[in-house]
């Protein structure tokens, strides 16, 4: 195995990660532009928060999200940055973003379990809206008559949110204002619903399973 400076180190890991089309894990840096030097898993881990910390008074972080490393504008840049581009963010409907939460918090959930929170019936092209933006998927099926889909989040919704994991969800208000800049009561569902505890675990699992296979 070739052997690497920590400086050269720093620069050839904030290289990959800066021209990565998408979040890199330390696996994948591993298996490409790492696979000829042996790295430490502490000597990896250490250059990354320096350039964390780097990166920290600057427009731009490094920040860790399901699916691995990415760097990203700062948040409070977002209204001036977002003129960079002449399409218009979409927009999406208070039903959409009720039953993306609903998803979020209670997951594994079924369409009817939303429908009862919810007290109205789910429109089939917003289940249709957000598989399509890959932020939900079907992760199994309830053992009661007809086997209804269970839906769950995806590593791309938390990746789109910039979360690490489910633990990282914030509250329903927080995650309405990074959902669509609404008020809380667009949520409001969500916390007066009836309190269940979410198998968070299991399905952080399924998500680590697919960054495995990726």
């Amino acid at each position: 195995m070739k052997k690497i400076n920590k400086t050269q180190l720093k620069q050839l890991v904030e290289a990959a990660i800066f021209v990565a089309d998408k979040p890199i894990s330390r696996q994948h840096l591993r298996d490409t532009v790492l696979s000829e030097f042996a790295i430490a898993d502490r000597t990896l881990s250490a250059v990354i928060n320096e350039l964390k910390i780097d990166y920290q008074p600057r427009g731009i972080q490094l920040v860790e999200v399901a699916s691995g490393f990415r760097f990203q504008s700062l948040d409070a840049l977002s209204p001036w940055i977002s003129r960079l581009w002449q399409e218009t963010a979409p927009r999406y409907s208070r039903a959409m973003l009720e039953t993306l939460a609903l998803i979020a918090y209670r997951q594994p959930i079924t369409r009817g379990e939303i429908e009862q929170v919810r007290g109205v019936a789910v429109s089939s092209n917003i289940i249709k809206t957000l598989s399509e933006r890959e932020w939900i998927k079907i992760v199994g099926h309830k053992e009661v008559p007809g086997r209804p889909a269970l839906y769950a989040t995806t590593r791309a919704f938390l990746d789109y949110f910039s979360l690490p994991s489910l633990d990282a969800l914030p509250s329903a208000d927080a995650f309405a204002d990074m959902a669509a800049q609404q008020d809380s009561d667009s949520l409001k569902v969500v916390k007066e619903a009836p309190s269940e505890e979410v198998d968070r675990a299991t399905v952080n699992k399924q998500n680590e399973s697919e960054h495995v296979n990726d």
